[in-house]
């Protein structure tokens, strides 16, 4: 048994030495003052007291998640979640401010405070004001609306930040823990954008906590476009006016068009009629419908061709709704199809120390994570050619997007460790200070 655990041992510190011998971009070989070795990180006693905090603070951790999950965060109204993330990130013993956009930014400032590297989790969710966020237990499980995503990545934004804090860690470079606004539906990865923005020239790498698991990273930005379609008519009484023309009908025809459109299963492409609005009574003719369409695509070329189906059939729907109308003497239908919101693609290069750190950490907490394409706020730093993965926050989760949406905490230690290790794979550490 003591041989087996030699053994383990001994292959986690090549894997490091291995990972860490990688040939690295010239920005990191220009870094004469590195330290954070791929067998001194491991090795190093500040570290290890970090990792540990995570197993004697799981409960605290657990608590923040619930308080925060039930701090309601529709995409555009983060406000609330933001100031509580606020005061969590300044107990950490971080300067926080509060940018244009409402990202929340704690710095720790490193000792190349002309480089930084970003840890965030986005603050908003995909459900409405009004909606019922009340955590619920059962058994190990917490459930509510949020739970996973994002109040997983956002309790472990903060754990990794008291760790850090606690364990009294000096990076080499800066390290900003941003809690984002605008990740979620129209929101249109506005936060990230401003951020990026902001330390553009600066920055050097982004590691993006979205969700629960360990089973995966995210090193390909998946392009997306989400565009809504504006029907209007004259409107009028159902039963006076009936024969007028219809934009609910109108839309009705464009759309059974619409999901009739073939798409590859390679590239991957995929669409999803997600909202419809219109009408104001049963017994109303409508004045105006909207649809909200969200499509995404492996392939830019895709992207586009869908776009450009979705106005085609939308076009062909008012037309039909026009010919059969009765009276069109009252006015005729008006359309347009606009975009709400666009995601750029990109990728993450096979070589890129970032990844390296990732798979270093993996080894260390003897993880292994497949590589995946997906939309994220890793999507613009990635549309740029910086360094970005977006990771879960250790745990298990299911539902996201749905009332049933659940977390169950156990084993969430791991995901912990993996992120605050490819942090500072990625940061690097100043030498210890002698006691």
């Amino acid at each position: 048994m003591r041989t087996h655990s030699r053994s383990r041992a001994v292959k986690r510190v090549l894997v490091w030495v291995i990972l860490f011998a990688m040939p690295v971009r010239s920005s990191l070989a220009r870094h004469s003052t590195r330290s954070a070795s791929s067998d001194q990180l491991g090795e190093n006693t500040q570290v290890r007291a970090a990792t540990a905090w995570f197993a004697q603070n799981l409960n605290w951790i657990n608590e923040e998640q619930v308080r925060l999950t039930e701090i309601p965060a529709p995409a555009f109204q983060e406000g609330q979640r933001a100031a509580a993330m606020k005061a969590l990130l300044s107990a950490a013993g971080l300067g926080v401010q509060v940018d244009a956009a409402g990202n929340v930014i704690g710095e720790l400032r490193g000792v190349n405070e002309k480089e930084v590297v970003v840890l965030s989790a986005h603050l908003d969710t995909v459900f409405p004001a009004g909606t019922d966020v009340k955590v619920r237990h059962e058994g190990t499980r917490l459930l509510a609306p949020g739970i996973s995503d994002n109040g997983t990545g956002l309790a472990a934004l903060a754990a990794i930040a008291r760790a850090i804090h606690d364990a009294q860690i000096k990076p080499q470079r800066t390290i900003l823990f941003v809690a984002n606004v605008g990740e979620e539906g129209e929101g249109n990865l506005r936060g990230m954008r401003a951020l990026v923005e902001a330390y553009r020239s600066r920055l050097k790498a982004v590691v993006v906590l979205d969700g629960a698991g360990t089973d995966h990273v995210t090193t390909t930005a998946l392009a997306s476009r989400r565009l809504e379609v504006v029907i209007t008519g004259p409107g009028g009484h159902s039963w006076s006016d009936f024969g007028i023309p219809n934009p609910i009908n109108a839309l009705v025809r464009g759309s059974v068009r619409f999901i009739n459109t073939r798409v590859p299963a390679s590239p991957r492409t995929t669409f999803n009629l997600g909202q419809i609005d219109g009408g104001t009574s049963i017994n109303s003719i409508p004045y105006e419908a909207r649809l909200k369409v969200d499509v995404r695509s492996e392939s830019e070329s895709e992207l586009a061709r869908l776009e450009s189906a979705l106005r085609e059939c939308m076009a062909a729907g008012v037309r039909d709704e026009m010919e059969s109308s009765r009276d069109r003497s009252r006015g005729k239908l008006e359309w347009k199809v606009e975009l709400l919101g666009s995601r750029p693609g990109g990728e993450l290069a096979a070589e890129s120390p970032l990844l390296a750190a990732l798979r270093a950490a993996d080894a260390m907490v003897e993880n292994e994570s497949r590589i995946e394409r997906s939309s994220t706020d890793a999507n613009i730093p990635l549309s740029l050619g910086i360094d970005a993965i977006s990771i879960g926050a250790g745990g298990n989760g299911g539902g996201a997007h749905s009332l049933q949406e659940w977390y169950d905490p156990t084993g969430r230690e791991m995901g912990l460790k993996r992120a605050l290790l490819t942090l500072l794979g990625v940061a690097d550490v100043a030498p210890e200070k002698p006691r």
